[in-house]
């Protein structure tokens, strides 16, 4: 994505954190200042998510956007997280969409969503619901990511009591696994990479051999 332009929603439950090297600026809407620091990055903060029409002007030239705002489905109402899980997301992607018709649209969702929308689970079907919604939606490309959690790195805390406390008992497993994957991925690369060597070599020693 280099020399482009990305704009990323995000809010103090759900805080997104990337690389800004390939990136000729980004551009952060948040709630309340997120204290993040860069010279490529220029914050927007914007209180109502249901009516962007205020900043409209600061969101063009956009090339993509990265969703990743959410709240916890634990003790919230059906109404108030619709309104924050589809409702908020639906009124982004549309200014967004009617400013940038060429923009890519990422909305992180997660493991479970119902995209049948009648399950029995209120945060599936609101999940679902918002996915369909976007997926219906023009962008230039739709891309949704599922994770099952996230984890809280570099000193960021949930807000929700419970999820501090799982995070805390979890966290030494989740590191170790993090880490075997990313030993099993590089040697999976190394042997993708030996495999792709030998038949080039492979297919030279045949040219050769034709040539003769």
């Amino acid at each position: 994505m280099k020399h482009q332009k990305c704009a990323a929603s995000a809010c103090a439950e759900a805080r997104c954190e990337s690389s800004f090297s390939e990136l000729a600026e980004w551009s952060g809407k948040a709630r309340a200042p997120t204290a993040t620091t860069h010279e490529k990055l220029r914050e927007i903060v914007h209180k109502n998510f249901l009516d962007f029409s205020p900043i409209e002007n600061q969101l063009t030239g956009l090339n993509a956007c990265l969703y990743c705002l959410g709240v916890t489905s634990s003790g919230t109402t059906e109404e108030n997280y619709t309104r924050i899980t589809y409702e908020f997301t639906i009124a982004a992607a549309t200014s967004l969409l009617k400013l940038n018709p060429g923009m890519s649209f990422v909305f992180v969702s997660g493991t479970g969503a119902d995209s049948t929308e009648r399950g029995t689970t209120m945060w599936a079907r609101v999940k679902g619901k918002t996915e369909n919604a976007l997926l219906a939606m023009p962008f230039r490309a739709i891309y949704v990511f599922r994770p099952a959690m996230i984890q809280p790195l570099d000193g960021i805390k949930s807000r929700t009591t419970s999820y501090r406390i799982i995070y805390g008992l979890i966290a030494p497993f989740l590191s170790a696994a993090r880490l075997l994957a990313e030993t099993y991925f590089e040697h999976a690369r190394t042997g993708q990479n030996a495999a792709r060597r030998s038949k080039t070599r492979q297919r030279e020693v045949r040219r050769r051999s034709e040539a003769n």
